[in-house]
């Protein structure tokens, strides 16, 4: 398949495939870390091969002349793992405020909010807005758990997590925008973002590494 003909394309799939790796490398992290609470670690886990899966997709899409059909064929499992992600992140953050079991209770509310967003985002014509207003709807509940369970002191890293969805909800906006720098390389909203999610991403991973002795629930 030949190379897209844009130069920002180019560096919104380089981004991509940095967020793919920069996943696999906190999934490896988490394990190692992992104490008894298996529970947290393999949610978390999820939620970074979800994440690391939609980048690689993603990398794919921006980089690659492709027909049509195989374009809408590859948008759909991306929007899946989003979508997914998306509820797995609000469940994380439940499970440490309030433990897994009523994590749990979310599982159903989830299900149906996801399938009214890959709906919504089907009847749109795969718009990615779709995803950034469902996506900070949840992340700013799971801002305010955090933001608590760190004024609290109840969960160690909770304050660094609170940092990284605050990070991840400032590079959505950007991404919402028509944003575009020449840093080095040219970069439009989509590749912004992707370079403020890299960041916020390693800040969440250590977030989450520095809380897994403390939550043990």
């Amino acid at each position: 398949m030949p190379l897209i003909n844009s130069s920002t394309e180019l560096t919104t799939s380089a981004t991509d495939a940095l967020l793919a790796i920069e996943c696999t490398l906190i999934i490896a992290l988490l394990l190692r870390s992992a104490t008894t609470n298996r529970w947290r670690t393999n949610l978390w886990c999820w939620v970074f091969t979800l994440l690391a899966t939609a980048s690689f997709l993603g990398a794919l899409l921006h980089a690659l002349e492709l027909p049509k059909s195989m374009r809408i064929a590859l948008w759909t499992p991306l929007y899946l793992c989003l979508g997914t992600l998306v509820l797995l992140f609000i469940m994380g953050a439940v499970a440490d405020w309030r433990g897994k079991v009523a994590a749990k209770r979310l599982v159903p509310w989830g299900i149906g909010i996801s399938a009214a967003f890959l709906g919504l985002t089907a009847l749109l014509g795969g718009k990615f807005i779709v995803f950034i207003v469902y996506a900070a709807t949840i992340m700013l509940s799971a801002l305010a758990i955090y933001t608590f369970l760190a004024v609290t002191h109840r969960l160690k890293g909770a304050a660094v997590v609170a940092l990284a969805i605050l990070l991840n909800l400032a590079g959505a906006a950007v991404q919402a925008s028509n944003l575009s720098l020449h840093l080095v390389f040219p970069f439009d909203h989509n590749g912004l973002f992707h370079l403020v999610q890299i960041v916020s991403t390693a800040i969440l991973g250590l977030g989450l590494h520095l809380g897994m002795e403390s939550a043990q629930r």
